[in-house]
């Protein structure tokens, strides 16, 4: 539907006359828009007018806003100008949903698809491809690029990922100026900042920003049985929304009828008050019932553990529960039959396909990276289209996928960040609960919170009212990077492009920040030093003197008290049973008989006493500040019973009986007193001339102020040198690495062979891989040898992992340890270059991948590996060996077929793709 027009009866004759003015100057947006069964939002208006005036666009808008429709105008635009769009995409995933939604409008003759390990109709007018692709393109100068005319990135915001968000800054900073750029983005807080950098590499950018939810959003916590809502009006005051009372009470009460979070419930210990009783949560079947009930399914339940997700999904599955009619259930076998048509019969039992199949019958799925792709994207279709109606999920699900919700729920508010256990943030909370509400379908979406111990609805009220995502880069240069930038540009020219990176942008700005701090500080500095009468550099000069005097003092101290600390421990370890001491201080000062000199069982000697007062038990260090002596001897039984009091008040007896007495504690001379270093101080401290001023303290609170804030000018100073140019120094240090290892020609400004080789290498360990090809280190492999090797640059292994990584021996395991002993002298040059280490090798997908290389069935592969006691799932599996298979693909493609280890890669990665490896691969 045309956006401009407006065909009721209010219009009035002015309003139709400025909509068919701008249906004049907009003809290929109001053709665009007639196609659509839908009226544009303003936002929608003012990006593709803004593309139709030959302007780039940054789209930033709520998820399911529809902001993709800016994309696909550029798409309408180039077809019509007769030039080319590529669509990028941050996943494969994403890439092929969007491959089909452009061939259903524009025919699989206009479309194509680049995904690394896919390439369909590459020289299409309209091709989709994942961002890496268009990176690598940029740099081989392919001719693709001719005629390119759009570029669309979805997902934008993908650059702040530390991982690979460096590929999106690389791909704006090499598109050729003509190239208009289509940024579309979730909602940020710094869109603007990010806009501004866009206009500054590229030119001409409009920014579009709409923060208003196209679908409302309603949020609420589920307490036990009861669904409350999070908040209940509007603050009088500031209008921001306010807690539900009824909600904190019900959470007050439900905290104070039950034991703490971690803390152990149960019945009254014995002699003790009773136990709380532990708070039960509700089960995952009587949240989906809760859910259903209230009329809020479909849902996404985020549970942050692959294992919790499909043990959800089992216990659903077990209930019973039902959420499908039987003419959704026929459905779902339909799709599933057609999604699922190449995997390999044998290989089901082991894909758990069958119970994974009557799950979705049920209406219920999980949905995580461990999961076989056709199952996950199965899971994608049926729950867009209504046939499953709750998916468990992981977070991975938040990264763009197209499957919105009516609900999202969160089963908790703490997430496993592969280092950690730590709390969402109000931006991570925000992107999940994003996906509620459908537009076109649901009047409103819900966010629920499922209450636990230890949750605050305050806490939950805060993440929910809080939008703040900025957006931060995370680009910083590599191997690759740098050897490709110095062979298209010049180490000067490379230097150039690099800081006009948004990670150098973003820093450059917070230097304004540090500098007007730096200033004021200044301004102060010179007011402290107006305000000191007398020579402000002799006080200066003097409170160097008294600073000096002073950590004299505390080292002497510090050097007295270990030495008398030791002298004392070694006191007690001569101490013997019967021996009589004097305890100086403290609860038990006073006479002591040792009973059990303590020195067996602890590092420090610990011995047991009988006071005076009949006391007994042990003493440490800490109870005698000085070297203990005997004062004298008690005879005591062989075998002493401390814990009868009869034996304690004998002992005590014996010890009053002996008519020793405490002796007086002397003060220890300090060796203060005869340090001439100290002395020489203190000497010139006192014939300082400031010593007998007057107004010496008032000047000097002065002068101390003077110092604490020049010091922290000076740690200001330190980080705006940190930060400025901090891009092209590390990119210089690089370049040093890369020349000594002869990738780079002695002025560092040319590719050598070994050099252009990296160029093509695009791996995390890219540097590693090119000095294993150079040492030949993976030379005389065989196919599935070299499968094996090669995976170790590849896998990581899950944080939790315990089993011991295994290779094959012979041929495998002298290349791993050539390997190993290359990347050792990797990490060493790079230590010394002060640079990010290169990750180590890992070793624990090589006998899963030799296995599968060597033609083993899915079953043989999974079950050795767990019976190695290697977790590893199916879909672990085949991202891994496609992964592997990426890698060797590139080896083939640099070195060539008639190479050795390129033609050894080449069957390699031909032996891989099988089964479900290859399955369901465009």
């Amino acid at each position: 539907m045309d956006p401009s027009t407006d065909s009721s009866p209010s219009t009035s004759p002015a309003e139709a006359y400025a909509a068919a003015r701008r249906r004049g100057r907009y003809p290929e947006l109001t053709r665009f828009a007639g196609e659509l069964a839908f009226e544009f939002d303003d936002f929608q208006n003012r990006g593709c007018r803004a593309l139709e005036d030959g302007h780039g666009v940054l789209v930033c808008a709520p998820t399911g806003a529809g902001k993709t429709v800016v994309g696909e105008f550029a798409v309408h635009l180039a077809l019509a100008e007769g030039r080319k769009c590529f669509y990028t995409t941050p996943i494969k995933a994403l890439s092929n949903q969007k491959y089909a939604d452009l061939i259903e409008r524009y025919g699989a003759e206009a479309v194509g698809l680049l995904t690394g390990d896919t390439s369909v109709n590459g020289n299409a007018q309209i091709v989709v491809m994942t961002t890496e692709v268009l990176r690598n393109m940029l740099y081989a100068g392919s001719a693709s690029l001719h005629n390119l005319g759009y570029v669309v990135m979805d997902e934008i915001h993908y650059l702040a990922d530390r991982f690979r968000g460096a590929v999106w800054e690389e791909v704006i900073l090499h598109l050729p100026a003509y190239v208009r750029v289509v940024g579309l983005s979730a909602t940020v807080s710094n869109a603007e900042e990010f806009g501004e950098w866009l206009v500054a590499v590229r030119g001409d950018t409009t920014v579009v920003v709409d923060e208003h939810r196209p679908v409302p959003l309603w949020q609420h916590m589920l307490v036990g049985p009861r669904l409350l809502d999070l908040f209940a009006g509007e603050q009088a005051d500031t209008g921001e929304a306010k807690l539900n009372p009824r909600l904190l009470r019900k959470a007050e009460e439900t905290a104070r009828m039950h034991a703490p979070a971690g803390a152990r419930g149960g019945p009254r210990r014995r002699g003790g008050p009773p136990r709380m009783p532990r708070y039960r949560p509700p089960s995952r079947v009587e949240v989906v019932d809760r859910l259903d009930r209230a009329g809020l399914l479909p849902a996404i339940v985020f549970i942050f553990s692959r294992a919790g997700c499909d043990a959800a999904v089992t216990q659903c599955r077990h209930s019973g529960l039902r959420l499908n009619t039987p003419e959704e259930v026929a459905e779902v076998r339909r799709v599933v039959d057609e999604r699922t048509a190449d995997l390999p019969d044998a290989d089901l039992a082991v894909l758990g396909y069958w119970d994974w199949r009557e799950a979705l019958e049920q209406g219920v799925a999980a949905h995580h990276a461990g999961l076989l792709p056709a199952f996950k994207e199965t899971v994608e279709e049926l729950f867009v289209r209504g046939l499953v109606k709750v998916v468990f999920a992981t977070e991975t699900l938040a990264l763009g996928i197209n499957m919105p919700a009516r609900t999202v729920m969160l089963e908790r508010l703490v997430k496993y960040n592969g280092e950690a256990h730590v709390d969402l943030t109000a931006g991570e909370y925000t992107q999940l609960t994003g996906r509620a509400g459908r537009r076109g379908i649901d009047v409103e979406g819900h966010a629920v919170v499922l209450w636990q111990p230890g949750v605050d609805p305050r806490h939950v009220a805060g993440l929910a009212s809080t939008r703040t995502y900025p957006l931060k880069s995370s680009f910083r240069p590599g191997y690759n990077m740098a050897a490709n930038l110095v062979g298209q540009f010049g180490a000067a020219q490379a230097r150039e492009l690099l800081e006009q990176s948004f990670a150098q942008f973003q820093a450059d700005r917070s230097v304004v920040g540090l500098s007007r701090r730096i200033d004021r500080n200044n301004d102060a500095l010179r007011g402290y030093r107006d305000a000191v009468t007398g020579d402000f550099d002799a006080m200066l000069d003097y409170l160097d003197l008294r600073r000096r005097v002073s950590e004299r003092e505390k080292q002497l101290a510090k050097q007295n008290t270990a030495a008398r600390r030791a002298e004392t421990a070694r006191s007690l370890e001569k101490l013997r049973k019967g021996d009589v001491i004097a305890v100086p201080g403290g609860r038990r000062a006073g006479l002591a008989v040792v009973v059990d000199p303590g020195t067996d069982q602890f590092d420090e000697p610990r011995p047991v006493v009988v006071t005076e007062d009949r006391w007994g038990g042990p003493l440490s260090l800490s109870d005698f500040p000085a070297p203990v002596e005997p004062l004298g001897r008690v005879k005591l039984p062989k075998h002493v019973e401390l814990r009868s009091a009869k034996t304690r008040r004998d002992i005590a007896s014996s010890l009053r009986n002996t008519g020793i007495t405490p002796p007086k504690r002397h003060r220890r001379r300090s060796d203060a007193a005869s340090d001439t270093e100290l002395a020489e101080a203190r000497r010139r401290l006192r014939a300082h001339p400031v010593h007998g001023l007057a107004d010496r303290e008032a000047n000097l609170r002065w002068v101390e102020r003077y110092q604490r804030l020049a010091a922290d000018n000076a740690q200001l100073e330190r980080r705006i040198a940190a930060t400025t140019h901090s891009l092209a120094r590390a990119f210089d240090r690089i370049r040093g690495l890369l020349t000594e290892r002869g990738y780079l020609g002695d002025d560092g400004d040319t590719l050598t062979e070994h050099g252009s080789l990296l160029t093509r290498l695009y791996s995390e360990s890219d540097l590693l891989a090119a000095e294993c090809i150079r040492h030949r280190a993976w030379h005389g492999l065989g196919p599935a040898e070299l499968a094996a090797v090669v995976s170790t640059l590849v896998y990581e292994a899950r944080r939790d992992a315990t089993a011991e990584a295994k290779l094959p021996s012979g041929p495998v395991a002298q290349a791993w340890q050539e390997t190993v002993r290359l990347w050792t002298e990797l990490v060493e040059d790079e230590r010394r270059h002060r640079l990010d280490r290169t990750r180590e090798p890992d070793a624990g997908f090589g006998w899963p991948v030799y296995r599968w290389a060597r033609g083993e069935s899915l079953e043989a592969v999974l079950t050795t590996a767990e019976a190695n006691g290697q977790e590893l799932s199916a879909g672990d599996f085949v991202r891994w060996s496609r992964q592997v298979i990426d890698l060797l693909d590139q080896i083939r493609d640099v070195l060539g077929k008639q190479h050795a280890v390129g033609g050894a890669a080449g069957k390699a990665a031909q032996a891989l793709r099988r089964g479900v490896v290859a399955a369901g691969e465009l």
